[in-house]
This record gives structure tokens, C-alpha cells and sequence, in this order.
């Protein structure tokens, strides 16, 4: 009886407790609320239970849902704090110090993360001023959910701005949130939900992924727990079974006793990879013995050990004084009062390294200080391997890892969808890092993830404010490639949303660090862009020279520019750096930079004398970028040599379409024509007849083509032909295609196939019909091959819309014999149509029965590129891919 007793009761009271009003974490103490528009507040109790709110006196009432959940909708208050807030259910809860103002998401990874403790040598004095009540922070904690979006956090409070709370603070974010509240008097709340590490992928819901059906499939394999469970759970860093042990620590190196043998010379800082230790992936211990002064004896000296690759262990005179586990934070150690001693004291650092060079990151503080006196830790210590860690098994796939916060949606489910019911004034996005491997699909990422918070947030005009990826990593002074520098272009193209904004940090980073320290300038800027689009600042300056055109005169670029202010200044004063020019061959060479007026500047080269193109600061790191407006913001990194394409319109929004083809794997089409493509940056499509002499004995050269973005096509293994129609007594018995079975020529063109693969790797492509011939004894039989290709292309001379087009029967003009102003023409009446026209080349300067000129196709070519903004020019597969997907 006793026993039922107490199980009723306990039921009782846990009834009472599933009874209680419960509110989200983000509503709470210190709590920040938009202004000047109705807010919500919400929570969950009991099924049916009343809830009660009371704001300034004034009571809101509603019933939770027979699930628990309940919201109000308070009217939409004025600015101010120090307000509380009463909740009323089967309990109460009294809610103190709330705030009415502006209400920020801060986004992103690693440096959206920083907080202001990681800074605090640099912004000593800001930290000690940090007297800002009406700045408060809301810190999300790491989270991942595959399956779904959260309602609430585990844990998070509203912490405001003083000198303590200010540490954890985000330092981007709280420099903002200050200068907004100093030009304001405004409270402004910073929700700071990012992660380290982390890709845009994750950061975007579902909903937002309606057009990308590769990452649906991702979402959808992720909700599977036995696929999810399937992966590997083991680290980068698996080694072998037989683990080495680190002889270091097995005979104590660490101590001042240790009688050190065959250590070697090492410069700090510097990685060891380029002091003679090659391929190392282990623990190296580091040595070397100071004496200090007799007055720093019993007192706690600061160690700066500026930063290290992978993980440190520091120890002075035996004793372990600090440790990092990872590479990224800056080394800040104390050495504690009574540790040092008169005369010699040993220092030993014991590294590891997981991956790549191993070391000490140069152009970082490596010193101790105790009452403004320092001594230099830089210079000649010794070394010595304690550990090398055994090479991965063989077949060891990092693939086979499965990490949770860089599947789609896990972050934004778990991150920020708790969020969604809080109104917000705006949104700031830090990222891109970790997509700077595979830039192009960010071109689409960012925004789609635009526009999928915007519309769970139903605020279509919701402020965007994007920080652009500073310069990093060493300087290459020559023009080059640059995947930051696609990210930097990915994130400008955000602009063309409305009411979006970057931020130009190109001159604020540093090349050896992924995490600058200058976080301040970083957000003065990030809040010159909230004031002109947030507050309707429309007077404030908040961007850098952007082009607004360019001219070409001779062998000069004009480039007129927008957002100059007062006008183009120069920095430094010097010529305008990191400008280069190029012809159509995209051959870039640095630029010599003229202002000639307050928005213009003239580009020139003595090494080329038809410039067409223009790159600026299109570099991993343009070190010292000295173009500027008046008002002190630099220019973005740009470029003229691409450009952004609808591919939503028909032929990608330009007026007609031209695909240019070659038939039959001639040495012409390799001497001649390729080199003539590329020097124009242009793109063909070659129909290669496998068995062809220079199929065969050129694959080397097939293969460069291929890698250079020229599509190579199925032309048959033999290239047979109709033997019966007129003219066509050429052909071969053995190779008549009206005496073809069907699964012989089902066979050739596999073969084919398998052979075009052998030289690009690629399984899409399309098909050229041999002669325009579609008939073997069974009948047409392009049909029984509708799943090896994409497209095929026949012979007639006709052009069709996009509308039109049966992508398996393509049409197409033969040349044989043409003028370069034949073949233009009929290119103006595919301009004046709209319509798609294919070329039909054989021989090209000879070879071959059916030939055009060297100079007529050059003509034609030359045409084509100089109408480039009207045509849309691409190979045979992509032009088929985009007229599937407009008709979709």
C-alpha cells in the first residue's frame, strides 16, 4: 500500500511539473526584443492551460494547443529597457531587465565566432570601456540535427556589455552592435549562432533547397539512422594498430634532469618541414635554456608563444605550464610566481602534427614580459623527434567520415530554426572558408541562403549584410588563379539581391593567419552598411569603388567607377597595385594604373597592345591594396573576363544561341582549330570516329582538349554511313549502315563511348549521326540509345527556338567551302530570330573533302567572340543541359 502510495504520488507531481508554463531560452533576463513591431512570445505548458502575459501593465491572454505549444503577439513598443515581464500559467515566471531594439542573427564559422578574449591584447581599451547595458549577446551553442528543425536550445542567456561579459562576446559583432548603439541610442541584441569550420551547406533549411536536387538526395540519406550509423567514426589522424610511443615523454624531456643527446639546431619561428625535416607527421619537442632578470624571481611572467601546427605542450623548468590542442588560437601561457629561478631556466615545448607542415607560424609574438620588460623567444632552439606517426592503412578513405555540422541542414535545424519565432531587424553572414576548396557552387548557395532565411522569416526586405573574405595565405606576385578570390565573386554576386550589402575586408586580414585579429574595422564597416540600408542612412558611405563600365581605346582600358565619394584616391599615394590586362587568350599580365579623373582609371601594358580584359585583386592574398575612395573603404576584387548568365532564360538570357562542331578526329581539328578556340576562350564540340588515325595516335592531345573544356562526342566507332543514297558510293561495304543490325550498332557506339571515356572520364555526352543517317535494317535506332546520351545532332540546315528543339534530332549547317561573311550571315539571322544555330565543321585548313579556310573559320570565330554579350556559345552537351532544364 505504501509502494502505490508513493507511485501516486510521484505521478501527481510529475503531472504538476508537465503542467508548468515553460519558455524557450531565448526568452529570458536581460532578453532584447525588436522594436516597432508586434513581437512574439511563446513557450509551452499544459494541453488547454491559460496563459496570462503582462507587459507595462497591460495583460495578453491566450490557450496552449492540446500539443503544449502557445504563443501571444504583443504590440509592437517603443525603444527602451529596464522593463519586466510577467508570465502566469498553473506557475509564474517574472522576466527582469528586458530591452526593446534591434535585433541582429550574426552567422557563419570561425571568425563570426572570435571573441573578444581572443583579442583582448589588441583592444585592451575597448574591453576596459565595455560599459554598454543596452548591448546584449545571445551565444548559441553548437548543435547538429539531421532529421529536422528544433524548437528550442539546451542551453543560452542574454549577457550585456561590461568588461567581463564582453570576453565572450563575438568580437565582429560587438564592435557593430557598439557603433549602431553609439550612432542610435538604440539597444541592439546580437544572437551569435556560428560554428567553426563549417560550410554554407549547412546553414540553409530544406525548404531552401527545392533546386538542388543532389543535396535533397544528402537530407534525405541523413534521416536514415542505420545509413548515418554505417560511417567510420575514427580520425583524420588513424594510424596503425601499433602505435609508436613518444620517447619524449617515456624519458621525461620535459625536466630540467634530462641530460639532452643528439638534438639539432631549429629556428623559431619557422616549420620544421623547411629546417631539414621532410614529411613529418609526429611530435618534435623543442629546448632551450633562459636566464631572467633577478627582479622577475617570484613573479608570474606572461608567454607569448604566437601560434603553433597542430598542438603545443608548453613546460618551463619541468613544469607544464599551458596547452593548445589545436592550431587556430594564439599561444597566451602564464609562467606562475616562484616558477623561474636565478641562472638558467629550461623551456620545452612538445608539438604535434596531424597533417601537412609541422611548427611555429611565423610574424607572430613569441616573447615574455612582466613589467613592461620582454625577452625574445625567437631564435636558435634545439630539436629533437619523439614520435612519427605511422602512415594511414592503404584504402583509408577520410570520405568514409560522416561529420554532422557539414551535412546540409544540420546546423540551420539545430542553429537557427529555435530562432524563428523572434522578430529581427537584420541579418550578418561570416563565411566561406570552408567552401573555398569547391568555390562554384557557392555562386548558388549564397543566394539561396539569402533567400531562404528572408522567407522563413516572411521579411523578403530583411537587411543581408555579408563580410567578404580578407586576404590570406602567401603572395604570388604574378597574376594567378584564385579560388578566394571565386568566393569573393560568389559573395559579391549577392548584391544582386535588394537590400544586401558586402563588406570589402581585402585589406584587413593577414597572410598567415585564417583568423585576423582586426575585428574592429570589420564591423565600423559592417555598420556603415547597416546604416544606409537598415536605418535609411541613404547619405552614408558604406561601399568602396565598384565598376560601373569599361572602354577600350587601342591598347588602353578605360574603367569608370561607381561609389568613389569625393573620388578615387590612392592610400599610400603609390601607383594603384594589383590591376592586370589581358587579351582574349586570358593571358594576364600586371596593368600600369593612371587615375585620369575622380572615377576613372586608365589600364595599359607595354606587353600587350589589344587588352580586352580586366582582374583586380584577383589573388589569395593582393598584400597592401591601395585602391580606396575618399572615404577610406577599398574597392572589391573584380573581374571582366567572365560573366553572370540567367540560366533560367533561353540561351542564358542573350539573343540567339551558336554551337560549334567538328566531325571525324581530324589533325586539323588539334593543329588548327583548338588553338584558335582557345586563343579566343571559345569552347567546341568534337565528334571523334574512334577508329580515325588521329583518334588513335593523338589521345594525348584529345585529352588536353578535354581538360581545357572541349567537349568530345560520339561519332560511331567506324563512322558508317547509308551506302544506298546518291553520292554515297564512297562508302565502304563493310561499314554500310543500312546493313547494320541494331545490336551492332548499339555495340560500335558503346565502344565508342568507352573509348571517349578512357580520354575525358566522363559518362554524359551527346552524338553525332554519321552522314546525318539514322537507319540500320530494324529501323531508327537513336531511340534504343536515349539513355546513353543527352543529345544528338543530325544534319540539316535549319534553326529552331528554344521551344523547338527535339534535343535527340538537333539540326546543323555543314560547311564545305564557305566565306567567313557566308557564315557570319547566317549567324546575324540566328541574332535576329532568336534562334540556335549549330556549325558543322570537317575540314578546317585542309584534310578533308568538306573544308572551310584557315582565315573564314578565324572570321567567323572573331565574330562570334566580339558578339559574345548578344550569343551564348558553348559546347553541344552544356547547350542540350540548358535547353532540358529551361524546358523543365
Amino acid at each position: 500500500m505504501r509502494i502505490f502510495t508513493f507511485v501516486i504520488l510521484l505521478l501527481f507531481l510529475s503531472c504538476n511539473l508537465s503542467a508548468e508554463i515553460r519558455l524557450p531560452k531565448l526568452i529570458g533576463d536581460n532578453m532584447i526584443l525588436q522594436r516597432d513591431q508586434p513581437v512574439t512570445i511563446w513557450g509551452w505548458a499544459a494541453p488547454k492551460e491559460k496563459v496570462t502575459v503582462t507587459l507595462k501593465n497591460k495583460s495578453y491572454k491566450t490557450v496552449a494547443s492540446t500539443d503544449g505549444e502557445w504563443k501571444i503577439l504583443l504590440p509592437a513598443q517603443f525603444a527602451g529597457s529596464g522593463f519586466e515581464m510577467f508570465l502566469r500559467g498553473k506557475n509564474q515566471i517574472r522576466i527582469k531587465n528586458i530591452a526593446f531594439g534591434d535585433v541582429w542573427l550574426c552567422s557563419g564559422q570561425s571568425n563570426m565566432v572570435i571573441n573578444m578574449e581572443r583579442v583582448k591584447e589588441r583592444f585592451a581599451d575597448d574591453i576596459a570601456s565595455a560599459n554598454y547595458p543596452d548591448v546584449r549577446n545571445f551565444f548559441v551553442q553548437t548543435l547538429t540535427n539531421l532529421n529536422g528543425p528544433e524548437k528550442d536550445f539546451p542551453g543560452g542567456e542574454w549577457k550585456t556589455a561590461n568588461p567581463k561579459d564582453v570576453l565572450n562576446m563575438g568580437a565582429v559583432t560587438y564592435f557593430f552592435a557598439r557603433d549602431l548603439y553609439d550612432q542610435y541610442k538604440v539597444p541592439i541584441g546580437i544572437i551569435n549562432s556560428s560554428v567553426g569550420g563549417t560550410p554554407i551547406e549547412a546553414w540553409i533549411s530544406e525548404n531552401g533547397y527545392k533546386d538542388f536536387a543532389d543535396l535533397q538526395k544528402i537530407i534525405d540519406k541523413n534521416r536514415d539512422t542505420a545509413y548515418v550509423s554505417s560511417f567510420k567514426r575514427s580520425f583524420l589522424n588513424t594510424r596503425s594498430q601499433a602505435q609508436v610511443t613518444d620517447l619524449g615523454q617515456v624519458e621525461h624531456w620535459e625536466t630540467s634532469a634530462y641530460q639532452p643527446k643528439g638534438w639539432r639546431n631549429f629556428n623559431i619561428p619557422g616549420y620544421w618541414e623547411d629546417q631539414g625535416v621532410k614529411d613529418l607527421n609526429g611530435v618534435v619537442w623543442f629546448r632551450r635554456e633562459f636566464e631572467v632578470p633577478e627582479k622577475w624571481i617570484g613573479k608570474s611572467v606572461k608567454l607569448y608563444l604566437g601560434r603553433v601546427v597542430d598542438a603545443d605542450e608548453m613546460y618551463v623548468n619541468g613544469k607544464k605550464i599551458g596547452n593548445t590542442t589545436y592550431q587556430y588560437p594564439p599561444r597566451r601561457y602564464e609562467i606562475p610566481a616562484g616558477l623561474l629561478k636565478s641562472g638558467k631556466n629550461t623551456f620545452v615545448i612538445r608539438v604535434t602534427n596531424q597533417v601537412g607542415k609541422g611548427g611555429f607560424v611565423p610574424d607572430k609574438p613569441y616573447f615574455m614580459t612582466v613589467d613592461d620588460q620582454q625577452i625574445d623567444l625567437k631564435g636558435t632552439w634545439q630539436y629533437k623527434v619523439g614520435e612519427v606517426y605511422q602512415p594511414l592503412k592503404k584504402g583509408y578513405d577520410k570520405g568514409s567520415l560522416l561529420v554532422r555540422q557539414d551535412q546540409p541542414t544540420a546546423l540551420f535545424n539545430a542553429m537557427v530554426a529555435p530562432i524563428l519565432p523572434m522578430k529581427l531587424k537584420g541579418f550578418i553572414w561570416y563565411q566561406g572558408e570552408s567552401n573555398v576548396d569547391n568555390p562554384e557552387p557557392y555562386k548558388k548557395l549564397m543566394p539561396a541562403l539569402i533567400n531562404d532565411w528572408r522567407g522563413q522569416w516572411k521579411n523578403p526586405d530583411a537587411p543581408f549584410l555579408v563580410v567578404q573574405l580578407p586576404n590570406f595565405q602567401d603572395v604570388n606576385y604574378t597574376p594567378s588563379e584564385s579560388n578566394m578570390a571565386l568566393i569573393r565573386e560568389a559573395q559579391n554576386q549577392a548584391l544582386a539581391l535588394k537590400n544586401t550589402a558586402v563588406t570589402v575586408t581585402l585589406d584587413l586580414g593577414e597572410w598567415n593567419d585564417i583568423h585576423p585579429l582586426n575585428k574592429k574595422d570589420i564591423g565600423k564597416r559592417l555598420a556603415l552598411s547597416a546604416r544606409n540600408l537598415a536605418y535609411n542612412e541613404k547619405d552614408v558611405v558604406y561601399r568602396g569603388p565598384t565598376l560601373k563600365s569599361q572602354t577600350i581605346e587601342k591598347d588602353k582600358i578605360i574603367l569608370t567607377f561607381d561609389h568613389v565619394a569625393k573620388g578615387i584616391t590612392s592610400k599610400d599615394s603609390e601607383p594603384i597595385r594589383w590591376f592586370s590586362i589581358a587579351d582574349y587568350d586570358k593571358k594576364f599580365v600586371w596593368a600600369k594604373a593612371r587615375l585620369t579623373g575622380k572615377d576613372q582609371i586608365e589600364l595599359s601594358s607595354e606587353l600587350l597592345k589589344t587588352p580586352k580584359y580586366v582582374r583586380y585583386g584577383w589573388q589569395d592574398n593582393p598584400e597592401g591594396i591601395n585602391f580606396y575612395n575618399s572615404e577610406g573603404l577599398p574597392a572589391s576584387p573584380f573581374r571582366t573576363d567572365t560573366e553572370l548568365l540567367d540560366d533560367s532564360k533561353p540561351w542564358k538570357g542573350k539573343k540567339s544561341a551558336v554551337v560549334l562542331t567538328y566531325d571525324d578526329a581530324l589533325n586539323v581539328h588539334l593543329d588548327n582549330v583548338i588553338p584558335a578556340l582557345d586563343s579566343l576562350s571559345l569552347k567546341g564540340t568534337f565528334y571523334l570516329t574512334a577508329s580515325s588515325d588521329a583518334a588513335r595516335n593523338r589521345i594525348k592531345d584529345w585529352r588536353a582538349a578535354a581538360v581545357n573544356g572541349h567537349e568530345l562526342g560520339n561519332h560511331t566507332l567506324y563512322h558508317p554511313c547509308d551506302a544506298t543514297g546518291p553520292g554515297m558510293g564512297w562508302v565502304k561495304p563493310e561499314y554500310d549502315l543500312s546493313k547494320y543490325s541494331l545490336a551492332r550498332i548499339q555495340d560500335e557506339i558503346k565502344m565508342c563511348n568507352a573509348f571517349l571515356k578512357s580520354l575525358d572520364g566522363k559518362t554524359k555526352r551527346t552524338f553525332a549521326f554519321t552522314c546525318g543517317h539514322k537507319k540500320v535494317a530494324e529501323g531508327e535506332f537513336i531511340q534504343t540509345l536515349s539513355d546513353e546520351f543527352v543529345a544528338a545532332r543530325a544534319v540539316r540546315h535549319e534553326m529552331h527556338s528554344l521551344s523547338e528543339q527535339n534535343l535527340m534530332d538537333i539540326d546543323c549547317y555543314g560547311m564545305s567551302g564557305e566565306s567567313g561573311e557566308k557564315m557570319i550571315e547566317l549567324v546575324k539571322e540566328a541574332q535576329q530570330s532568336g534562334k540556335l544555330l549549330v556549325f558543322l565543321f570537317h575540314g578546317v585548313g585542309g584534310e578533308h573533302a568538306l573544308n572551310v579556310s584557315n582565315q573564314a573559320h578565324s572570321q567567323l570565330l572573331h565574330y562570334l567572340k566580339e558578339n559574345e554579350k548578344d550569343i551564348y556559345i558553348d559546347t553541344m552537351l552544356n547547350m542540350a543541359e540548358h535547353i532540358s532544364n529551361v524546358k523543365k
